[in-house]
């Protein structure tokens, strides 16, 4: 059904996770879209920097159902709902690096994550925050979806974080200098740190991603 040559793919990329210091132990998820109709997921309890065939699952996009292989994970709903909505983008991700995971658990989190210009360039200009809900919960899997409708990374209070990109290095792009982010901004402290004005931004938008100003 599915060539495995995807599935090697699917597995090196997830392996990746554990490289780029993105999951502990299984923490997060993968998910990646090979066709119209169908996506590999990563399987429930499975830990990604090791996972292999046998952790693989294939669903069908448009009915959340799998197709073959084991149980996908838990948060596969909201996986495959954002892969519905965004038919720009084929991977979502799932990860819980360390100092993004410290912002999603601060009571007063930033209202801006534009400390350098990668994250506006390439993460988006506005990160989108959610309240906390219960892991694998219908509630987490429709404010993710709806989040990643609208933007292409989002903070789950008290959880972890997720981003969608148009393949691996653009997802794994996202959630690198969104941890990079969170680094600057934990470390720096509290009023400590300056972010990008919206001329700045607009700067960057025209010389550097070639966008015209409207």
């Amino acid at each position: 059904m599915i060539n495995s040559e995807y599935i090697e793919r699917f597995i090196e990329a997830a392996h990746r996770v554990g490289q780029e210091r993105l999951q502990l132990c299984s923490s997060g998820n993968l998910s990646w879209r090979v066709n119209k109709d169908l996506a590999l997921v990563s399987g429930t309890g499975s830990w990604l920097p090791r996972i292999t065939k046998e952790n693989v699952a294939i669903c069908n996009i448009s009915t959340g159902m799998r197709v073959d292989g084991p149980k996908p994970s838990m948060e596969s709903v909201f996986h495959l709902g954002v892969l519905r909505q965004r038919k720009d983008m084929n991977v979502v991700l799932h990860f819980q690096s360390e100092f993004a995971t410290i912002v999603s658990c601060m009571k007063n989190k930033p209202k801006s994550f534009n400390v350098v210009a990668e994250v506006p360039c390439y993460c988006g200009k506005e990160i989108a925050v959610i309240p906390y809900y219960r892991p694998g919960s219908k509630e987490l899997a429709d404010a993710v979806t709806q989040a990643l409708t609208h933007h292409d990374c989002v903070l789950m209070s008290k959880h972890g974080q997720a981003v969608c990109g148009k393949d691996f290095d653009d997802a794994f792009q996202k959630a690198v200098f969104l941890e990079l982010a969170c680094r600057i901004i934990v470390r720096a402290g509290e009023g400590n740190y300056d972010i990008l004005s919206d001329d700045e931004i607009r700067d960057l938008e025209v010389y550097i991603l070639g966008k015209t100003q409207k």
